[in-house]
């Protein structure tokens, strides 16, 4: 699982959840269907900062005296409908009828639209328009597809000409118009580079992504155990080396346990090699329903296997250790539909601080031989003693 973030966002992610449910109260949970909305509901949120951002814009005309104050009411009035509108719909769920169920377009053309409607109604708004459109541009760039994006950059540019045109149409005024179509000149220039931009960046975007879940798979299988998907020898060494590290930089304590199936050899030679296969795979999947999840559980080679346990005495970890003990010997025979039963010995040592990885798999080791030596099926512990000056 993993960190999910800051706990005041994740307490309104809780919340945002739990309002999903309430507008369906009769639908079966679907967990996986409910994450996706909340996604969209949460990139909906970021995306309104794009309308709070213009609107901020244009309290800075405001203050140097090129914007009357009635306009901005006016548009802030109708940014709150249109907002409060997306809301409702996602809220609902009502967005997922729809072909695109982030409604990124249809937010993207009602910004647009009231962005030009500011234009048409005061010219000085167009200082803010070519940014915002580049900025709403970028913003769809992930959410759609190649075509549609670049119908929303054509839609900017189409809105930003008509609005000019209107506003010559209605007041005649000629500087302003060619001012405007200056400006609309050059997003004109600028927006199909950027939409070209744009797409080249979500298409490195996906190669990545697609790199990285490879690599992710490729590293998950070069660490796994073919057979029994249990950590391989290779991992456990490396995890071994690991927690004997951190066991002495923070000075806690660490047990091994090396466990070893019983008379393996036998169990193969009696009902073949497939069936002890499915032996190992029994038990490993026992085993790792038995120890904590912090423990690191894998094969070292054949019948053999490791388990590390941090952060617990020794007397604990014989408790962990007997647990399998004795379900190997009660079960695993069961489930693995074996005729007979399968016991393992297992060998127990806790780490020394200081002392070679060598030595404390060599005193796991050693204790599990004596279990062998001295009947099978049963837990030995190998107690070190710390050598003092």
């Amino acid at each position: 699982m993993r960190s999910t973030g800051h706990p005041r966002w994740q307490g309104v992610s809780a919340m945002l959840l739990w309002l999903l449910h309430l507008f369906h109260p009769n639908q079966p949970e679907r967990q996986q269907d409910d994450s996706r909305q909340l996604q969209r509901i949460r990139r909906f949120g970021r995306a309104s900062w794009i309308l709070v951002a213009w609107l901020c814009g244009l309290l800075g005309l405001f203050s140097a005296g090129q914007l009357p104050i009635l306009l901005w009411i006016e548009v802030a009035a109708l940014g709150l409908t249109g907002f409060l509108l997306f809301a409702f719909l996602l809220f609902s769920g009502l967005n997922q009828r729809a072909q695109d169920k982030t409604l990124t377009a249809p937010m993207a053309g009602c910004m647009l639209a009231l962005m030009s409607w500011a234009l048409y109604t005061t010219p000085a708004t167009q200082i803010l328009f070519s940014p915002f459109a580049l900025l709403i541009t970028m913003s769809c760039a992930f959410r759609l597809r190649e075509k549609t994006l670049l119908l929303v950059a054509l839609g900017a540019l189409f809105s930003n000409l008509a609005a000019q045109f209107l506003h010559y149409l209605v007041w005649h005024d000629r500087a302003t118009l060619i001012q405007g179509l200056m400006h609309c000149g050059a997003l004109g220039i600028t927006l199909p580079g950027f939409v070209m931009l744009a797409t080249r960046v979500r298409r490195l975007y996906r190669s990545l992504y697609m790199v990285s879940v490879k690599m992710e798979s490729i590293e998950e299988h070069a660490r796994r155990d073919e057979l029994t998907g249990s950590f391989n020898r290779r991992y456990m060494m490396a995890a071994l080396q690991q927690q004997k590290h951190l066991a002495d930089a923070t000075d806690q304590s660490l047990c091994l346990a090396v466990i070893d199936l019983d008379h393996f050899k036998r169990i193969n030679d009696e009902i073949g090699h497939l069936a002890g296969d499915e032996v190992l795979r029994t038990f490993a999947r026992l085993a790792q329903q038995s120890v904590r999840r912090e423990d690191v559980f894998g094969r070292y080679g054949g019948e053999e296997f490791l388990l590390l346990l941090p952060g617990i005495e020794l007397q604990a970890a014989f408790s962990t250790v007997e647990r399998i003990r004795a379900m190997t010997e009660t079960r695993l025979g069961i489930i693995a539909k074996v005729e007979r039963k399968v016991t393992v010995s297992i060998g127990l040592t806790q780490y020394i601080p200081g002392e070679s990885v060598l030595d404390l798999f060599a005193r796991a080791d050693t204790a599990m031989y004596l279990a062998k030596t001295g009947g099978r099926n049963q837990v030995v512990m190998q107690e070190a003693v710390e050598e003092r000056d």
